[in-house]
């Protein structure tokens, strides 16, 4: 019976974490260059049960065991694994403001061990000058001129030094580079290229990071640059900014779908609950 119980409890769990998990996505489903959550579900591994069956009564000397039978594997119960974003694209939307940048995805090679493309991202320092990495291209300009995220965090060239911007016109190219008054102040933007998004630890405020490597002794990582790679393309669109990718009726669906798997969880626990109830007060009892 306690079997049972365990397994609706973990269902409710699971459940209530995915609940968290949507609510998240629909929270942010305005903020810009936010990438979904999606959830995966897997259950507990299952557990080979065996009877030891003997055709002889035990005897104080010693039992004679004929032989073991299999029962069959018991499941019990599932759990949130882990929370991945969904690095698809979301759609353009114009604001008319000089420092609002947009990555439009082009080619992306297919990573042969996922099978799904990589992700481009802008590349930004943090308040410690180590790399983190978005899509939130919904920039400004500092008191000192420099290009920075709405949280201050300095938006950096090909060469990892801050960009620093003159005055409010300017222009941005396709490639990245950065024109003022017509001429080219030497300054690209860093477009960083990950091969496998997935790998990337999610921090708050649309920032990734990457995890340092065995024997890295905790220094930062940094993706590479995806103007060394032949292969992927892409264009920078000045004056746009990129939407979340936050599907919102899919959101709703599936966050009625989670209530009401609850739901039915929770009502499961009640029964057994009515029952040990049951098992304590009344089986017992001798009339």
């Amino acid at each position: 019976m306690l079997r049972g119980f365990y397994t609706a409890a973990a269902g409710m769990i699971s459940q209530q974490r995915r609940q968290e998990m949507l609510t998240n996505n629909l929270a942010n489903a305005n903020t810009p260059g936010f990438k979904a959550d999606q959830g995966s579900l897997r259950a507990f591994p299952e557990m080979l049960i065996t009877s030891m069956n003997t055709e002889t009564l035990p005897v104080k000397k010693r039992y004679q065991l004929k032989g073991i039978n299999t029962v069959g594997p018991i499941n019990t119960g599932v759990y949130m694994q882990e929370a991945l974003p969904k690095f698809k694209q979301g759609g353009l939307q114009e604001t008319g403001n000089q420092t609002d940048l947009a990555l439009v995805d082009g080619n992306l090679p297919i990573n042969p061990e996922t099978n799904r493309p990589g992700a481009l991202f802008f590349q930004v320092l943090d308040a410690n000058g180590e790399a983190r990495y978005t899509r939130n291209g919904n920039f400004t300009i500092n008191g000192e001129g420099y290009l920075t995220t709405t949280d201050g965090f300095y938006v950096v060239d090909t060469y990892g030094d801050p960009i620093m911007i003159n005055g409010n016109d300017f222009m941005v190219t396709a490639d990245g580079r950065f024109f003022e008054d017509g001429e080219d102040t030497g300054q690209q933007i860093q477009i960083a290229y990950a091969e496998n998004p997935d790998q990337l630890v999610k921090e708050g405020n649309g920032l990734f990071r990457v995890e340092p490597v065995a024997g890295a002794q905790g220094q930062a990582q940094e993706l590479p640059s995806a103007f060394d790679n032949p292969e992927v393309t892409f264009q920078v669109k000045q004056k746009f900014i990129e939407r979340s990718n936050v599907d919102l009726e899919q959101t709703m669906s599936e966050m009625m779908m989670a209530y009401r798997t609850f739901e039915a969880n929770q009502k499961i626990v009640q029964a057994y609950d009515r029952s040990l109830e049951k098992a304590v007060n009344e089986i017992g009892r001798i009339s």
